[in-house]
């Protein structure tokens, strides 16, 4: 099946955006498509830092046809960083499901594994959502909504300003990796894929999840809150949690939380705070294409230098 980051939807999303550059390559059998990579070109920042941030990423992992073989896939590979490698300082597949199998494969042709972990909790049995889900998740939620915290699953427009500028400060105090200027999230507002579900309190919004999706799975692309600065409202979890109950109603089968750090990154926080929703943690990876070694290894002395100062 091809996931909502590898369809024809998100790629005209993403031409209409005029922000991130789209690319799609696709190797076919006869008239039957096997195989498709679609991901965006991004850059940040003035001139200098777009020149050093060039990059590539396929969201999601490639699409693979159950029947393709290990030479149509090193086709692919190699049409897909031949037809980059000139534009970007290095290619990013971040995979959301099992790429075990072609491992092999895609290192042949020059693209290196890094561990990554990611959270999937299965959403096709409400009792089974219920059961796995951590006691303090759910007492954090009821005791938030208690207190009087409450959801906006229609947003307007002034809460979607407020959700990213709550977004934009957490990116910049922690993160401190660039985020997509609030015109995207407008856009992707309109689409016909995607789910805000803000949390409000007091009257102001302080905090919300945003939600892509396919027919089968809710993946949850950005999530943040005001946590710790009202006493017994918790927004992150808040969202998070009626972002699961969303996929649960509607009949999805899963819900992907969209990344969980890499083993030995020093006891993630946001680890482990997705830990407590029930998931399975998965350890699916990601493959990177370096077109421009020293630029590469220039551009992540510079991000780590960000994040430690």
């Amino acid at each position: 099946m091809i996931d909502i980051f590898q369809s024809d939807s998100f790629y005209d999303f993403l031409k209409g955006t005029g922000i991130l550059e789209p690319f799609r390559f696709s190797v076919f059998r006869k008239d039957r498509e096997v195989g498709r990579i679609q991901g965006y070109t991004q850059k940040d920042g003035n001139f200098l830092k777009r020149y050093l941030s060039r990059r590539a990423i396929i969201n999601g992992g490639p699409y693979f046809d159950e029947n393709i073989t290990s030479e149509e896939i090193g086709a692919l590979l190699r049409m897909c960083y031949s037809g980059l490698k000139n534009h970007v300082i290095y290619i990013e597949s971040r995979n959301f499901k099992d790429y075990s199998l072609y491992k092999s494969v895609f290192e042949g042709v020059g693209f290196q594994y890094e561990p990554h972990y990611d959270f999937i909790i299965n959403t096709s049995d409400p009792d089974l959502v219920d059961s796995r889900m951590g006691k303090s998740r759910k007492r954090d939620v009821k005791t938030s909504l208690k207190n009087g915290a409450s959801i906006v699953d229609e947003p307007s427009m002034d809460d979607l300003s407020a959700f990213y500028s709550i977004l934009s400060d957490l990116y910049r105090r922690k993160v401190k990796t660039p985020l997509f200027p609030e015109s995207f999230f407008l856009k992707l507002w309109e689409s016909p894929f995607s789910k805000f579900i803000l949390v409000k309190y007091q009257e102001r919004i302080v905090g919300g999840t945003l939600c892509v999706y396919d027919d089968e799975t809710v993946y949850e692309w950005f999530a943040c809150g005001e946590d710790g600065v009202y006493k017994n409202v918790f927004p992150s979890t808040v969202a998070t949690f009626y972002g699961i109950q969303f996929a649960v109603s509607n009949g999805f089968k899963r819900f992907d939380m969209m990344g969980a750090g890499s083993p030995g990154d020093g006891g993630y926080g946001v680890r482990e705070f997705k830990a407590k929703f029930g998931g399975e943690l998965v350890e699916y990876g990601r493959f990177r294409y370096v077109a421009n070694r020293p630029l590469f290894v220039l551009g992540k002395i510079g991000v780590n230098m960000l994040k430690k100062f």
